[in-house]
């Protein structure tokens, strides 16, 4: 048996499914395409997490397309966080071209060209859906992590939610949240000494500088209502395809806390929403998070911890977290170890770091007899890439560096008017994008504040009682005088007389 018939052999032996399955290319071995030797990922093990990655220009980002517009064909609906901009195309067919009918003819599946379902969401002033959460659905503890604060400003936290609970003064906005804050230490620093203990100025005041941190990276425009319901996400359209929600973010490259936040806010609203389902056909929900670096680079130790805990726990809700970046050792290795699939496109080593980290990817994947992975890491081309994935029964697959099949969806922009009649068509931004602004504790702290004011006020305007005059005759008794007309002091001095005139 030849080299190729063994590999196609061992391939499809490694990648044989009962169930739906997603195929994502043919394998490759000594540099030659193995028709119909397809590499294929089990559609009920795709809850299991996974990374993508690979050096800039390798293909990763038709890779996540891939995957995305055949998860949105099975009926699994998907969010892609776009930091470049570039996935919009999902909305139009491709038109084709040679070398694409080229590559299918190599791996052995007809191309097909398809437009999917797809709903634009903003977390800023960019067109799409607005994505939004108050800042009582965060809660204390959330909102600590993201601000990386004390033990002791934790707990200041914990007592500002609280008095609002007991007060029944909705937090819906940053404006609420640092009103309470300033109310605590200023004119309200009693009622909370009273009910709550003594709230250092000094605290809140290092708390302030955090969310105002925080509000100058655009969370002012995340935090408000109407809140996002995470249900939305999951939506088929008529044909029984999966809605592909792709999230703009080309204009918050440079703000990774509002990208943490809103990433964490994520995680958590679906972890506590959604019903546990353990392993299922398929994912009820995939996310793909692209230039994944920007949440772990800034992120701080609680907040990292946070992430982990989620990413873990997540999965028995049914949802597939992949993670999109350059390197592998972008992503913390507690994470790195709860990832079941991994598709790693070409790493390119031009200094001794690279090399090095390309040593330390190679490690991630299993040995295989066809393959030098440290040298094929370096020596794939583009729309190539080494695939380890889970079987079925959780066991992993053979390593094999695959030919990737080409997007069926345009693989450019859409234009402003095809994308305007993308965000135009929505339902959703009827459902969210009008702001409402509705009575909360800054406003009723603000009329508690007001009225104290005017009451202080109207006491200072009262007449002061007049004064009576130095002239006139004082009505107060001189003590001694007092003393010698008591009916006490006469009865002695009697007493005594009577004795003297015995």
């Amino acid at each position: 048996m030849s080299t190729k018939e063994k590999f196609l052999a061992d391939i499809e032996k490694g990648y044989t499914t009962k169930g739906d399955f997603i195929t994502m290319g043919a394998g490759i071995v000594d540099g030659e395409t193995v028709t119909n030797a397809f590499v294929k990922i089990p559609l009920k093990t795709l809850n299991r997490h996974g990374l993508i990655a690979g050096a800039t220009g390798t293909g990763k980002t038709k890779t996540l397309q891939v995957l995305a517009e055949n998860l949105s064909e099975k009926g699994v609906p998907v969010l892609l966080m776009d930091l470049k901009g570039d996935l919009s195309g999902l909305a139009q067919p491709s038109p084709g071209h040679p070398k694409i009918d080229e590559r299918h003819a190599k791996i052995g599946v007809p191309f097909e060209s398809k437009s999917f379902p797809v709903e634009i969401l903003s977390l800023s002033e960019q067109d799409g859906v607005k994505l939004r959460a108050t800042v009582s659905e965060f809660g204390p503890v959330l909102l600590s992590r993201i601000l990386d604060l004390t033990v002791t400003q934790e707990g200041i936290f914990a007592v500002i939610f609280k008095y609002c609970d007991d007060n029944k003064l909705p937090l819906l906005d940053l404006k609420d949240f640092k009103k309470v804050l300033q109310y605590a230490t200023e004119e309200g620093k009693q009622e909370f000494k009273e009910s709550y203990g003594r709230i250092s100025s000094a605290s809140t005041g290092t708390i302030l500088r955090k969310i105002i941190e925080l509000e100058q990276q655009g969370a002012d425009l995340f935090f408000g209502e109407k809140s996002f319901e995470v249900d939305d996400l999951t939506r088929i359209d008529k044909n029984g395809r999966g809605y592909i929600n792709i999230l703009r973010l080309t204009d918050i490259q440079d703000r990774p806390k509002l990208f943490s936040t809103f990433m964490l806010s994520l995680l958590a609203e679906i972890y506590d929403t959604f019903p546990e389902q353990g392993d299922s056909d398929k994912p009820e929900l995939v996310l793909f998070i692209d230039e994944a670096h920007l949440i772990f680079d800034e992120a701080s130790k609680a907040l990292l911890n946070q992430i982990e805990s989620i990413v873990k726990l997540i999965r028995s809700k049914g949802i597939g977290v992949y993670f999109v970046t350059q390197n592998p050792t972008d992503v913390p290795e507690d994470v790195l170890a709860q990832l079941g699939l991994k598709i790693q496109h070409a790493l390119r080593a031009f200094t001794a770091k690279d090399r090095k980290a390309i040593k330390l990817a190679a490690q991630n994947y299993p040995d295989s007899e066809y393959y030098n992975t440290e040298d094929v890491l370096t020596s794939l081309g583009i729309g190539e890439a080494l695939i380890s994935a889970l079987d079925e029964k959780g066991r992993p697959t053979p390593l094999a560096a695959t030919m990737l099949r080409a997007p069926m969806s345009r693989m450019d922009v859409l234009t402003d008017k095809e994308l305007k009649e993308v965000i135009d068509s929505s339902a959703l931004v009827k459902k969210y994008n009008d702001v409402i602004d509705r009575e909360s504790a800054y406003e009723m702290l603000t009329k508690k504040i007001d009225k104290a004011e005017e009451i202080a006020a109207k006491e200072k305007e009262k007449p002061e009682p007049k004064r009576a005059s130095s002239r006139a005759k004082s009505t107060r008794q001189n003590p001694i005088i007092k003393v010698l007309t008591s009916a006490t002091f006469i009865r002695g001095m009697l007493g005594v007389l009577k004795k003297v005139l015995r």
